[in-house]
């Protein structure tokens, strides 16, 4: 027997092999939680879990987890990976201002500066206990090369499961929208692209490490009729919808003004409600809103440290999830979020709702649970991902609560309430991702400074 930190250095590149995590505390989100338990994985998937001793096993790799707290892997629902190149710009500012402040760098981005800098934040992801992100990617300059090739390689790499979102933006400023006109597409360039690249990397098998998302980018970039069009495509193709929705007041100003109704009454016209179809943000919501969010099954990425940076204010999470509505989490674009983690967004998700509703308003168990299968039902995902259960894929994370995280009585309170706990190990379709906080799959300190040369070179792009 091994302990965590001295576990086979080449276990990430098979799957295959058959693995015993044993002496866990196991939350599995579903089902009662094992504070000394094991759990068992062979060819990928979680074959059982239980109490006490784990079984004897031939040729299987045993992981000594004693003074660990195991979870599934967290579950990115929202996130920019190219913005990991604007961090620290604006400060201060308001969303629209932000984003006005932003649009003419980032038209100057390519493929090697999406790549540098979706390496480096698919790393910090996965540091941070994430095994499925998704990627909003939504600015697509002319002629700077393949971007969407440059971050599905880059999470290949890493080894995180991905579901990158073809984003697009056809509104620019002269017809009304946010956006200058040099960075926005015609329709019949975004419709096209997007069902090419749906056909080349969308796989919808169920142990799947990448599957594509349609998605225009918001209310105030997209015309009315790509976003019809985008969901035929999408729904025709048999894939998900994602956009930002309700973020700020601003917005929902600009809704009234120009579409004459709120933001998700405007999305609902258009045909954009639905259980395929999840939303970012979603902070300025009305009562009727929830509702239907709940009736359709409408999901929600939940993203309180982007939304608090740029004041935008604080979602009613925990209306949603009395509602029944779907709720994951998205630490967003590391340019309005920087260096955020998704455990350190379990962490804020609770206490926002407990800032505005009380102690009670969400349990350090409900953040664990948007952050996990609440992430996997907006990506429609939740039997395969976001849960301990056998026949599950096997995207664990095994957590150290040992050493002074002892001291807090459940290690589940010491996972979200505290400062995100070291990683033993992050499984990701039984493939180690991340052994004792290094990556093992790349050389992290190459993929840091390829997200540092990725700021140098849009920077200096744009200085031209």
């Amino acid at each position: 027997m091994s302990r965590v930190a001295q576990a086979d250095p080449a276990a990430h590149l098979s799957a295959g092999r058959r693995i015993i995590i044993e002496n866990a505390y196991l939350a599995p989100v579903v089902g009662a939680e094992i504070a000394n338990g094991y759990l068992t994985v062979e060819n990928g998937r979680i074959t059982a879990l239980g109490s006490g001793p784990a079984p004897l096993a031939e040729n299987a790799e045993r992981i000594d987890a004693t003074g660990c707290l195991v979870t599934p892997g967290l579950v990115n629902t929202h996130h920019h990976l190219y913005q990991w190149a604007t961090q620290g710009m604006f400060q201060d500012a308001t969303l629209f201002e932000w984003l006005t402040g932003l649009y003419r760098t980032w038209a100057h981005i390519d493929a090697d500066i999406t790549y540098g800098a979706a390496a480096a934040g698919l790393g910090w992801l996965a540091l941070g206990g994430t095994t499925t992100s998704t990627d909003h990617h939504y600015v697509f300059p002319s002629g700077r090369g393949d971007l969407f090739e440059a971050e599905v390689r880059a999470a290949a790499e890493v080894g995180l499961r991905f579901h990158p979102c073809r984003g697009s933006m056809d509104r620019g400023r002269s017809a009304g929208g946010l956006p200058p006109d040099e960075v926005v597409e015609t329709i019949d360039r975004i419709l096209d692209d997007t069902a090419a690249t749906i056909d080349k990397y969308h796989d919808p098998s169920f142990d799947s490490m990448l599957r594509v998302a349609v998605a225009p980018c918001s209310p105030f970039s997209v015309t009315e009729t790509l976003m019809r069009e985008s969901a035929i495509l999408a729904r025709d193709k048999g894939v998900r919808l994602h956009t930002h929705l309700a973020e700020t007041l601003d917005e929902e100003q600009h809704c009234r003004e120009q579409m004459g109704c709120t933001p998700v009454e405007y999305m609902e016209q258009l045909g954009w409600l639905g259980p395929d179809v999840w939303f970012a943000h979603a902070v300025h919501l009305h009562d009727n809103d929830i509702r239907r969010f709940a009736e359709t099954g409408s999901g929600t990425a939940h993203c309180p440290s982007s939304n608090a940076r740029l004041g935008a204010g604080i979602a009613r999470v925990r209306d949603l999830l009395a509602a029944g509505a779907p709720v994951g989490l998205g630490v967003d674009g590391a340019a309005s979020s920087e260096l955020t983690s998704m455990a350190g967004e379990m962490r804020q998700a609770m206490l926002f709702q407990r800032a505005v509703h009380g102690p009670t308003a969400l349990t350090a168990r409900q953040a664990l649970e948007i952050g996990t299968l609440g992430g996997a039902r907006n990506l429609g995902r939740h039997t395969e991902i976001g849960s301990l259960e056998p026949g599950k894929l096997a995207d664990i994370a095994i957590w150290r609560v040992d050493g002074f995280r002892s001291a807090v009585i459940d290690p589940v309170c010491a996972l979200v309430f505290g400062p995100t706990p070291p990683l033993a190990r992050l499984l990701v379709g039984g493939r180690t991702v991340v052994e004792n906080d290094e990556l093992p799959t790349v050389p992290q300190d190459v993929i840091a400074a390829a997200g540092a040369s990725a700021r140098e070179r849009l920077l200096s792009e744009e200085s031209r």
